[in-house]
């Protein structure tokens, strides 16, 4: 089964699985199935810089925070009235981030990359605790009366994680992301062939960024509620998993990331407060397996 037919496949699932379950009265699995996808856009995000580029960011929950903070702010204070607006100036706030911190972080590599972007997101973080006006630590509840209705949100978010997945199968595939993975396979022969590498990095870093943000956006609608630990490391350590468990540069494997963390949150959190270590054991495994991770093992090939 081709990659391509995986997410076909699921997208198939997931717009007809939500609206069901909306109208048939069963409003916790629409809830659960729209943050699933929203971790998959964020997911697919940092995909482009860990699987396409092989740059393992520890900091993009920052950008999933920004987002969020913008959209919820935004919602607060009545700037704009509109969740296209709020939806629209976290999107650009994620990628403006992104390119902030990537002009800083791409200059290096290796365990100083991972360290200037956990050095970042925590900045973030700290930074989200200091606005006392929007809750500091506690974080802030959004107005009911800015939040859309269950299908609409289900909506947005289905349409931002079609949109996601496009984007990136387009940049994977275009002689830009031919590019990107032949920097991350030998930078110093791009370098010599004379193709600015950091350019190209940068703007994919700000694509990655912007879609977070968008992620984070849709997801302080969906909690009503947004907080500082969005933003806080082991978040971006969860991400960097579900990717690599899904299957770190392929299309598919942000969202069956996605789907194996959802699934063992929902599954396993009712009977143990540990249910990461099961997350663990399934990581290790995916490693096994080879690098595809799920993707790899449901379209039948090892890597």
């Amino acid at each position: 089964m081709s990659r391509i037919a995986i997410v076909a496949a699921l997208l198939g699932l997931l717009a007809v699985a939500g609206p069901l379950a909306i109208w048939g009265g069963q409003p916790y699995l629409a809830f659960v199935l729209t943050r699933l996808m929203l971790l998959a856009v964020a997911g697919v995000g940092l995909n482009l810089v860990l699987g396409y580029c092989g740059l393992a960011s520890f900091g993009h929950a920052a950008f999933i925070g920004v987002g969020a903070y913008v959209a919820a702010i935004a919602a607060t204070e009545a700037f704009t009235g509109s969740v296209w607006a709020d939806l629209a100036a976290a999107t650009a706030a994620g990628a403006i981030a992104a390119a902030m911190v990537g002009a800083i972080s791409l200059r290096t590599r290796g365990i100083a990359f991972i360290l200037i972007t956990l050095a970042f997101g925590q900045m973030a973080y700290y930074a989200a605790i200091s606005l006392e006006r929007y809750g500091g630590d506690d974080g802030m509840r959004i107005p009911a009366a800015a939040l859309p209705a269950d299908l609409t949100l289900y909506g947005l978010a289905f349409a931002l994680l079609a949109v996601a997945l496009f984007v990136s199968h387009q940049i994977v595939h275009s002689p830009y992301g031919t590019i990107l993975q032949g920097a991350a396979a030998n930078e110093r022969r791009m370098t010599a062939l004379g193709i600015p590498v950091g350019r190209y990095r940068l703007a994919a870093y700000a694509v990655s960024g912007a879609l977070c943000g968008a992620a984070g956006a849709l997801q302080a609608v969906h909690d009503g509620y947004v907080s500082p630990g969005l933003m806080a490391w082991p978040r971006s350590a969860e991400l960097v998993a579900m990717v690599l468990v899904g299957g770190a540069a392929t299309t598919s494997g942000p969202l069956l990331g996605a789907l194996a963390f959802t699934a063992l949150d929902e599954v396993l959190s009712g009977w143990t407060d540990h249910w990461r270590i099961a997350f663990g054991v399934l990581l290790v495994a995916a490693a096994l397996i080879g690098r595809g991770g799920l993707a790899a093992f449901v379209a039948g090939r090892r890597e």
